[in-house]
């Protein structure tokens, strides 16, 4: 089987070389900030062994028939399609929060079709290296940080207009056993915790941006890669402590002319299907989301919920009217991705692909109805989770016995209770933690704007023209 522990997930991580830079210096893996995110991660594997999850959380490889963590499989099935779904969700509710690891497998399986649709065309042999990789990354059960988004300089530009090249990774340099690539990926949530970086293009490439059209896999630790780190947790707990141990560390991953063996290396100027590639990650990713949204939706919901019930209003009926949207976001969310994983379609690799349109729409209402959601749960938390007291008050002799009396709401629910309860919703929308998933939600996977391209590029509008001519007996 192969599977790894937590613990020997941590161990291998611990050993990286040190090329993550934060507050001024240069941090290892086992940096006690870098915990609660490698807590996070290191969850997933913990949860193989939770007889509730275990056959939703593992897959078997159709590449060596070992069974493996779903998260690192590639997808052969609708079945497999809907267990991925399935498994997302509930690790995201059971952590709290993005899980991290959808992205690397979400990039390993867009190029699964495109390296073999390549080759198809074009007679290259990107593919089998792509397998051979793929064997390596599933037999040692390792975690992928997909680097997609580039810096862009000027919008308006193409790669191969921008004043400065590097503002899209580019390769400055072919060799005889691989290329050299200079550039840097912004947006990389879980790369100071990857084992691989897998970079993928960011747009759809013309012929003049062959440079740029470049995807490869490489170590995270690898010379002159350099993760300038940003992170971000729930405020620190000294005293009502909780299960909870999400965290999130992104990363401006730059690229200081670093060396790519060419067996790393899976598209290099083929502009056509960079541009394949990065709509395909696009939709893989867009799938997943249908399962982390409606696990962070339940969240809400549930911390909505309890709010009303702890300040005595459950049972109003706008207080329904509120929490009847949140099902009815989650939910179709949810079945969006049912939907994409049914109608999926086979690759010429075997890999299935999710629906476009309707992963699409499922992440398109995900991203558009979130801020309603942290309204919602603002709306009927009242403004305590802005000035609640700091943790310390509520155990200092002095003032710790008055807040608890005037913290009480409904008879019948204890002081601790209400205070752990405000504290976590706290966190959830009056913090630095909040914000990001906000601005994450919005737009990781694509701005809406990106999902309503898609819907509408895939979508059969003319048949729908020529349906309304057939009912005014409209000829031609």
């Amino acid at each position: 089987m192969a599977i790894v522990t937590s613990d020997q997930y941590r161990e291998r991580l611990f050993r990286m070389k040190k090329n993550i830079y934060m507050g001024g210096e240069i941090i290892g893996r086992d940096d006690p900030r870098l915990k609660p995110g490698l807590d996070l991660i290191a969850d997933t594997f913990d949860r193989v062994e939770d007889p509730q999850m275990r056959e939703t959380i593992t897959a078997e490889s159709h590449l060596t028939g070992e069974k493996i963590h779903r998260l690192n499989h590639i997808h052969q099935s609708s079945d497999d399609l809907l267990k991925k779904q399935e498994c997302t969700r509930l690790l995201c509710q059971q952590a709290g929060g993005c899980i991290m690891r959808c992205m690397g497998i979400d990039a390993l399986n867009a190029l699964s079709v495109v390296t073999k649709n390549c080759d198809d065309a074009c007679g290259t042999e990107y593919y089998p290296r792509f397998v051979e990789f793929m064997k390596y990354f599933q037999k040692n059960d390792l975690v992928g940080n997909c680097a997609q988004s580039d810096i862009k300089g000027d919008r308006s530009k193409r790669p191969f207009e921008q004043s400065d090249p590097d503002l899209y990774l580019r390769v400055i340099e072919k060799k005889k056993d691989g290329i050299i690539v200079r550039g840097c990926k912004a947006h990389n949530s879980n790369a100071p915790f990857s084992d691989e970086i897998v970079v993928v293009p960011t747009r759809l490439m013309t012929d003049e941006d062959a440079d740029w059209s470049v995807a490869f896999a490489i170590p995270a630790d690898t010379p002159g890669i350099k993760q300038v780190a940003r992170i971000t947790t729930p405020r620190p707990r000294k005293h009502i402590h909780t299960a909870h141990f999400y965290g999130i560390a992104d990363s401006t991953t730059i690229f200081d002319d670093v060396f790519i063996p060419w067996e790393r290396v899976f598209l290099c100027g083929e502009t056509y299907f960079a541009s394949m590639l990065a709509m395909l990650f696009a939709t893989f990713h867009r799938h997943s989301y249908t399962g982390c949204k409606p696990a962070i939706t339940d969240l809400i919901l549930g911390a909505s919920a309890l709010v009303a019930d702890y300040n005595g209003v459950a049972d109003a009926s706008h207080v329904k009217d509120k929490l009847s949207d949140l099902i009815a976001v989650a939910e179709l969310v949810y079945a969006s991705g049912i939907a994409a994983s049914v109608k999926s379609t086979p690759s010429a690799s075997g890999t299935h692909i999710p629906d476009i349109v309707f992963t699409n729409v499922g992440r398109y209402h995900a991203g558009v109805s979130l801020y309603h959601e942290f309204e919602t749960l603002a709306d009927l938390a009242g403004g305590l989770p802005a000035t609640l007291p700091l943790e310390d008050e509520f155990f200092s002799p002095e003032t710790g016995p008055l807040l608890d009396k005037y913290m009480m709401r409904r008879d019948g629910v204890s002081a601790e209770n209400q205070h752990r309860l405000f504290r976590s919703i706290s966190d959830m929308i009056c913090s630095s933690f909040g914000g990001l998933a906000l601005l994450g939600g919005l737009h990781g996977g694509g701005s809406p704007i990106m999902e309503k391209i898609a819907i509408r590029n895939q979508y059969d509008i003319e048949s729908r023209k020529r349906l309304v001519k057939m009912h005014c007996g409209i000829k031609g």
